[in-house]
């Protein structure tokens, strides 16, 4: 040993109060449990971003940052996830009480409230046609919506279809508008437009060339060109709900005319 390393102090004990104090454990950041509603809510950003077509099990497992196989423990498949979101639709939805001097109005407000609610997420108006309601989370809110028809006086054979007949009209509408949104979105070689033309250009463009049209080979087409196309969603989605709905108002007893059967079967024809 030389001098150099003979003067050089070693290192000192430790202290009695260190000795005491139980060492400093490495913290970790907890791992959020694993949840349907986490997994629900995961698959609803994929689905925003990337569609339908892009939502699978496996991006979904990546944005929660867990193994594919995990998300089995919560769903059993694609489609059981599909069928999660759809009853999250649902989710806080209060019925009102059938009210017969009401039932046009409350069956509005339904279809207002069931569109906004399918234009919040991208494609989920795809998912909602492909998953009928009669599940017992969602059991409840059929059973109001029947109320509401029965309630009203309309014979039970128009009221069973009606139920089908304003939710499929819901569902294709909001396709109908977010696939023309879409078509906008894109240029004519199918790239997304930073500003591709919104409805109104769209709507008068058509409105144009339906007036162009030679008016004795297309009368009704010419007649019509000003109003074949609106340029608001909101005006098309009331107008086609206003003659659902005063459809089945002529199924009301004191509509009948007596050409319809009085267990509401609709008149023939031919």
């Amino acid at each position: 040993m030389n001098d150099a390393a003979a003067d050089t102090p070693g290192s000192p004990p430790p202290t009695p109060w260190e000795r005491r104090r139980p060492s400093r454990p490495r913290l970790t950041p907890a791992r959020t449990p694993l949840s349907r509603e986490r997994i629900v809510d995961a698959a609803f950003d994929v689905l925003d971003r990337q569609g339908l077509d892009g939502l699978s099990m496996r991006q979904v497992a990546a944005g929660l940052d867990v193994t594919v196989s995990a998300l089995y423990a919560h769903v059993s498949s694609k489609d059981d996830l599909l069928q999660l979101m759809y009853n999250r639709l649902f989710e806080g939805v209060e019925m009102p009480e059938p009210d017969p001097g009401r039932w046009q109005q409350q069956l509005r407000d339904y279809a207002r409230s069931g569109r906004r609610r399918l234009l919040a997420h991208r494609d989920m108006a795809r998912i909602s046609m492909a998953h009928v309601p009669f599940t017992a989370e969602l059991l409840p809110q059929v059973e109001s919506f029947l109320g509401i028809l029965r309630t009203a006086g309309l014979p039970d054979r128009i009221a069973a279809e009606a139920g089908d007949l304003i939710s499929t009209y819901i569902d294709s509408f909001v396709m109908g508008e977010t696939m023309w949104q879409g078509r906008a979105d894109r240029d004519e070689h199918g790239v997304s437009a930073d500003a591709g033309p919104d409805w109104s250009e769209i709507a008068e463009e058509m409105r144009t060339y339906f007036a162009s049209l030679p008016e004795r080979d297309f009368p009704h087409l010419h007649a019509l060109a000003g109003l074949m196309v609106t340029e608001s969603a909101d005006e098309r989605f009331d107008i086609g709900l206003e003659i659902i709905l005063r459809g089945l108002a002529s199924y009301l007893p004191d509509a009948r005319t007596g050409t319809a059967p009085d267990d509401g079967e609709p008149p023939r024809v031919g």
